[in-house]
């Protein structure tokens, strides 16, 4: 009688101890969860937004077989520019974050764009071989300023954009990509303007130290706190695809026609990029000695990463790209030691660059759709 009476009050205890350690055992699993989950501000490069899968899933430098760095530490100030008024750019990490200045001078009737402008279109019609006629181009365009310059009428852009294009002999991918780019700028409400950097000479063709050059002429010339880096080759198939900068920086030309609309590989970083002032400045920009073909996207990704920046690309749907036709450019062959500098990105990253830039103003003109700045940027030591 005694074990029949104890029956039942063992079996409810063992029910109860059951049910303690299930609940126990779920927490531990979701505290172990938690733990591994990647902290807010960890250094290395974060899955795209919306872009493509397969990203890794610990930050590796572009052309470095060793292992990873860890981010510089200290972050590094870096004289203004010329044209910026002599303020200093601190350019630790979280500078990059300050993306919204305040608007120009009378401007503040006006209200702020919206993030997505009601004027896109979505999917454009691009063709790979076109031809153009520039002054119809610019009949076409009455509300571009002389320069290139563009700015909203019924609202106030939060960002000033300069549009940075290296350029030698290319005329008619230019006036194509004026054709194309104006009216998808406009209808993105941007207030922005565009700058063709021409090198002067036939000297190996030098597109990272043009770029620097038009970063610091576009200084000189706005108070630009946008830079979007761009070939003239190549031109976006959706106006979703917004050219301006954001937390991160920003790669624009993920899928391309060329590449059969694939990814290369996930550090990949060439063609049309977004960055903001602050995040150009951390990274003291591009490296002047790519002398010739490749290896300068690649540095620069190096260099964002060691700052402890990301990429971030547009949705895939929105990111498609044509790249115009033509023939390799004489004296912009490969260059044979793009791989060996790339590895010394770290090393080399605050000795070479905008704190090393020296060039040669050879020509200004202000045209109707853009504005040519053409420079003697040497030749390689």
């Amino acid at each position: 009688m005694l074990a029949v009476g104890l029956q039942r009050p063992c079996c409810l205890l063992l029910a109860v101890c059951a049910l303690y350690l299930g609940v126990f055992r779920l927490l531990y699993l979701a505290c172990s969860h938690r733990n591994h989950l990647p902290r807010p501000g960890r250094a290395g490069p974060a899955q795209p937004q919306g872009g493509v899968a397969g990203a890794p899933t610990s930050p590796q430098l572009a052309g470095e077989l060793r292992p990873p760095a860890q981010g510089l530490q200290r972050p590094v100030t870096f004289g203004s520019p010329p044209g910026s008024g002599g303020r200093s750019s601190s350019s630790g990490p979280a500078s990059n974050l300050t993306l919204t200045p305040a608007p120009p001078p009378g401007a503040q009737s006006l209200p702020l764009c919206p993030v997505e402008s009601p004027l896109l279109r979505g999917p454009l019609r691009i063709d790979s071989n076109p031809r153009v006629n520039l002054k119809q181009v610019e009949t076409q365009n009455p509300q571009v300023a002389l320069g290139g310059r563009y700015r909203p009428r019924n609202c106030t852009c939060p960002q000033k954009v300069a549009i940075v294009i290296p350029f030698r002999n290319r005329e008619a991918h230019l006036s194509y990509w004026l054709h194309c780019l104006h009216p998808v700028l406009q209808r993105q409400q941007l207030d922005y303007g565009v700058y063709v950097i021409t090198q002067a000479g036939e000297q190996l063709f030098n597109r990272a130290k043009l770029l620097n050059v038009g970063f610091r002429e576009a200084l000189q010339d706005g108070d630009y706190d946008c830079f979007v880096f761009s070939d003239v080759d190549l031109v976006p198939m959706d106006d979703r695809n917004a050219y301006r900068c954001f937390p991160q920086p920003r790669h624009l030309s993920v899928l391309v026609d060329r590449f059969g609309f694939f990814l290369p590989y996930q550090e990949y970083f060439g063609g049309v990029s977004a960055m903001s002032k602050q995040q150009f400045l951390a990274t003291n920009g591009f490296s002047n000695n790519y002398w010739g073909w490749g290896g300068e996207d690649d540095d620069m990704f190096n260099r964002l990463t060691l700052q402890g920046m990301s990429l971030s690309r547009p949705r895939p749907w929105v990111s498609k790209f044509r790249m115009l036709r033509h023939w390799r450019d004489k004296k912009n062959e490969a260059s044979p030691q793009r791989f060996q500098r790339v590895a010394q990105t770290k090393e080399a990253m605050f000795s070479d660059g905008l704190n090393t830039l020296s060039y040669r103003v050879v020509g200004r003109q202000r045209h109707p759709l853009y504005t040519q700045i053409t420079v003697d940027i040497g030749s390689p030591s």
